[in-house]
């Protein structure tokens, strides 16, 4: 039987799936209705951002197991490639 992330990966080739990556930053603010949460991961020098309802526990210092893929966002004219999370729990 597969597990969830292995259905994601088989139907979506573009994701990657890390396991047991350390967070060494995590920053929330509200962004309509929705709270935009931006970790920083340890050996990774690009952000990964993700949209939740509600605020989470600081993820500061946490392990995650973390399901992204690559996207390119104009800001301030420059194009800055960032990571858009689609799945992250923490181990």
């Amino acid at each position: 039987m597969k597990s969830p992330v292995d259905k994601l990966l088989n139907k979506n080739p573009e994701l990657t799936h890390s396991e047991q990556v350390k967070v060494t930053s995590h920053t929330q603010r509200e962004v309509d209705d929705w709270i935009l949460h931006t970790i920083m991961i340890e050996n990774h020098l690009v952000p990964f951002k993700f949209k939740r309802k509600g605020e989470y526990r600081s993820l500061t210092g946490s392990q995650v197991n973390i399901t992204y893929y690559p996207v390119t966002e104009k800001i301030g004219g420059f194009e800055i490639e960032t990571m858009k999370v689609v799945r992250i729990k923490r181990t």
